[in-house]
């Protein structure tokens, strides 16, 4: 598959119609775009949504200024549609998003170093790190059950972080919220995720 050497490159064979361009810009966003879709609105019409996003990224692709990355505006795209979806079939967000763009002091921040890691295990944790909890396939079901009860910025938050690695910055203009909260949106994910392999790993302890 073709390869551009910078992303002005590459929306320039876009905006000419270029076929190559096209299957290269799905072949890489895709996957994304469908993680943006199912933290919002859940794996029943994700795939839907993500259609519907491709259809107005062709229509809208001319006016792209490149204020963002090619691949945050697509994504931001994504997550418009997903909401948009949700408002048209009367739906609202979790309850627990409305408290979630509140910035509260007394999130326990200092149990956490910058990355997200506890700055101290929790007692039941038996091994060195959280990632290496992680590796477990039954701990990553725990993971996966938990993030999938998170309310919805919550879960979109920690799926853009964690599972795609974009950076905060982008992640804001994707969600179109602010800084500070997307730090208490993610700092209160990482927190429910934390507690519930703590918890698990309790758990398992107890029958040992």
């Amino acid at each position: 598959m073709t390869n551009y050497p910078n992303e002005q490159a590459l929306i320039t064979q876009l905006l000419k119609g270029d076929e190559q361009a096209y299957r290269y810009i799905v072949k890489n966003y895709q996957s994304s775009m469908q993680y943006v879709a199912r933290s919002i609105v859940g794996t029943a019409i994700a795939d839907e949504i993500v259609q519907d996003a491709w259809l107005s990224v062709i229509k809208a692709l001319p006016k792209f200024e490149g204020r963002s990355s090619l691949k945050t505006w697509i994504l931001r795209i994504v997550s418009n549609s997903a909401k948009s979806r949700l408002r048209k079939e009367s739906r609202q967000f979790a309850a627990g998003d409305a408290a979630d763009l509140e910035i509260l002091s007394s999130l326990p921040s200092e149990k956490f170093n910058d990355n997200g890691s506890w700055a101290t295990p929790p007692k039941h944790w038996d091994i060195a790190s959280p990632e290496a909890l992680i590796a477990s396939e039954e701990l990553n079901n725990v993971v996966h059950r938990t993030i999938n009860k998170l309310p919805t910025l919550q879960q979109s938050i920690v799926t853009l972080r964690e599972m795609e690695g974009l950076e905060m910055e982008d992640i804001c203009k994707i969600l179109e919220i602010s800084e500070s909260n997307s730090r208490v949106l993610l700092h209160r994910a990482r927190t429910k995720i934390w507690q519930a392999i703590d918890k698990h790993q309790g758990k398992e302890n107890v029958e040992l």
